[in-house]
């Protein structure tokens, strides 16, 4: 038996800095994948899967 209370992940609250830090660090590394052969290679496999996502919403739509 643990002594330790459970934690209920789904409802943990971050600090807006804490999570701007890590989104810092995880955008450029998530970018260096998708820009390589193996991360285009992967997108292409999962566009496949998604056709939903295969073409860029309108600008017009979007209210972009």
């Amino acid at each position: 038996m643990s002594n330790y209370p459970k934690i209920d992940y789904k409802n943990i609250e971050l600090p807006e800095e804490v999570l701007t830090s890590f989104a810092k660090v995880i955008a450029p590394e998530i970018r260096k994948f998708y820009d390589s052969d193996v991360g285009k290679a992967y997108f292409s496999e999962w566009l496949k899967k998604h056709p939903e996502y295969a073409t860029a919403p309108d600008s017009a739509e979007s209210g972009a």
